[in-house]
Parts: C-alpha cells; sequence; structure tokens
C-alpha cells in the first residue's frame, strides 16, 4: 500500500466535493489550484514507493504540472473573476444540498466502478482509478450544473484532472510529449475561454450560459 500517494488521492477527492459544495468562485479557483499541486506531487509519490516511471519524466511531469495547474491557470481565472465582478454562483440549475449528495453518490459509483473493472487491482494504488472516475464526473456534474461561465470552466479542469490521474497508472509507458502536449493544449483552451468570458460579459453584463440561450433564433 503506497500511503503517500493514497493520501493525495483522498485530498483531491475532497476538493472535488469541496469544488460542488462551494458557491464562491475564488474557492472553486483556489480548490482546483491546491489540486493542481496535489497532483504535482502525486508523481512523485508514486516514484518514490517504487513505480517504474523514470525520473526525469517524474520532474518533468510534476514541475509543467505545477506551473499550468497551480499558478497559470488560476491566475487566468482569478483575473477574469476580477474583471467581471462576479464572486458567486448564487442559482445552480440543482440545489446546493442535492448537487453535494449527488457529488457523494458519483464518488461510492465511481469506486464501485474500479472494484467491478477490476482496474484498481492492476493499477499502482487501489485509489487511483476511483480517483479519476470520481474527478472525471464531478467535473461533468459542474459542467452542467452550473450556470457561471467560470464555474464550468472549473469542471472543465476537473475533468481534465481525471484524466490526468487516470493516466498515471500508464505513466511509465507514456511518452513525456504527449503529457506536456496534453497540458500545453489545457492551457490554451483556458485561455481561449478566459477571452471568451470576458467578451460574454462585456456584451452581455452577465456570464449566466443560461441566458444566452435567448439568443437564438
Amino acid at each position: 500500500m503506497n500511503t503517500y500517494s493514497d493520501f493525495l488521492l483522498l485530498i483531491v477527492i475532497v476538493l472535488d466535493v469541496y469544488a460542488v459544495a462551494t458557491t464562491r468562485l475564488m474557492a472553486c479557483v483556489k480548490a482546483s489550484a491546491l489540486q493542481g499541486i496535489v497532483l504535482a506531487l502525486l508523481p512523485v509519490a508514486m516514484w518514490w514507493s517504487g513505480a517504474p516511471t523514470p525520473f526525469g519524466h517524474v520532474l518533468v511531469m510534476a514541475g509543467c504540472t505545477l506551473a499550468f495547474k497551480s499558478i497559470a491557470i488560476p491566475i487566468m481565472l482569478s483575473r477574469a473573476i476580477r474583471n467581471v465582478d462576479v464572486r458567486r454562483e448564487v442559482e445552480p440549475f440543482v440545489s446546493l444540498h442535492l448537487s453535494v449528495l449527488l457529488a457523494a453518490i458519483l464518488v461510492g459509483v465511481s469506486f464501485w466502478l474500479g472494484e467491478s473493472l477490476g482496474l484498481s487491482a492492476a493499477a499502482p494504488s487501489r485509489l487511483l482509478v476511483p480517483t479519476s472516475f470520481s474527478t472525471l464526473f464531478v467535473g461533468f456534474l459542474i459542467l452542467v450544473n452550473r450556470k457561471k461561465a467560470i464555474t464550468q470552466v472549473i469542471g472543465y479542469l476537473l475533468i481534465e484532472n481525471g484524466i490526468f490521474v487516470f493516466s498515471q497508472s500508464v505513466a511509465a509507458k507514456m511518452p513525456v510529449v504527449v503529457e506536456l502536449g496534453v497540458l500545453l493544449d489545457l492551457l490554451v483552451a483556458i485561455f481561449v475561454m478566459n477571452i471568451v468570458i470576458h467578451q460574454i460579459s462585456r456584451e452581455f453584463d452577465h456570464i449566466n450560459v443560461d441566458k444566452l440561450d435567448l439568443l437564438k433564433g
């Protein structure tokens, strides 16, 4: 049992649920930044426990994850929040209490899937696959449940974090250039979304995506 990586994976799950439970946009951004730090430490913890991933690969992966997910992207999102001057997600599509309940159910389903599919047994940590599914599902939940465009960007980021966690099960076989390409794509996507959010706020004085349906027809 890898105590360090399991502890980090549990923190990832807690941050997933926290992102659903809070209505403050800056709290969501800070949670994603903290999750970025945890994900940067995860390859190091797994290497420390004996994972076959080359140390140079681990350093590049951890450094780029830290730079992009816990520094660059949170800075862009924080700047977007200041520009649009919106602090809270006031009215999610589903009530906050029900959202947290759904997130808890998704976490339970993720652990059941990890065991049922037999993927957890083959992974370096038995929590690796359930955590990846949990982060992926919670990201989708935020994406479809929140009205603010900035919070939906957080949902998109969580989905990518779930993919990142799952990729750690095959990190030793994955070329580092592929991982760098994925992180660069993520950074560009968030940058473009940041510009779109600014333009939506400037043109329509809000960033509620549900109101954009009024533009149809």
